[in-house]
């Protein structure tokens, strides 16, 4: 068996202010950071924001507009949350601007979408354990649950504590 290339490290984003983003994704969304390098800062989790110099090989070799101008949204962040209404209360606080406040998906999970400063695309849900009890504290039996959000009974079951 082949030994694995690389290994996964994080996600990358290209922002065009590092200290609004810092603002956002710390102060806001409440991330912590693990490495701070100035205008790269490798947040814990997985993520890092960069404020990339022009000069770089990246904008250079694709062009500006690749390395935090202006195209948006060719990708999601997801995070979860237990308290979807704390959450949203939080970010109305921050003034960020939604592409929809909570809306309850066909699965039954409630999720909230916004734009940080970079308008790149952000989802919070609720978490699969919350959203699972929702529904089934709203009435629907274990079973009922399982139908509507996919998640396979014995999970679900799981989640119920039965």
């Amino acid at each position: 068996m082949e030994s694995q290339f690389a290994k996964y490290h994080s996600a990358v984003i290209f922002v065009r202010d590092i200290a609004a983003a810092r603002r956002f994704y710390i102060d806001l969304l409440g991330m912590e950071i693990d490495l701070d390098f100035g205008t790269n800062v490798g947040l814990k989790g997985g993520l890092a924001i960069w404020q990339i110099d022009p000069g770089h090989i990246i904008p250079r070799t694709l062009g500006a507009e690749s390395a935090g101008g202006e195209k948006i949204n060719r990708f999601e962040l997801y995070f979860e949350t237990e308290d979807l209404d704390a959450a949203l209360g939080r970010l109305k606080a921050g003034c960020v601007e939604f592409l929809h406040e909570i809306h309850e998906e066909p699965w039954g999970q409630r999720t909230v979408r916004f734009f940080d400063p970079d308008r790149h695309l952000i989802e919070v849900g609720e978490t699969l354990e919350s959203f699972v009890r929702r529904l089934h504290g709203g009435g629907l039996t274990p079973e009922q649950v399982a139908r509507k959000s996919s998640v396979p009974l014995e999970k679900v079951n799981e989640i119920l504590g039965g």
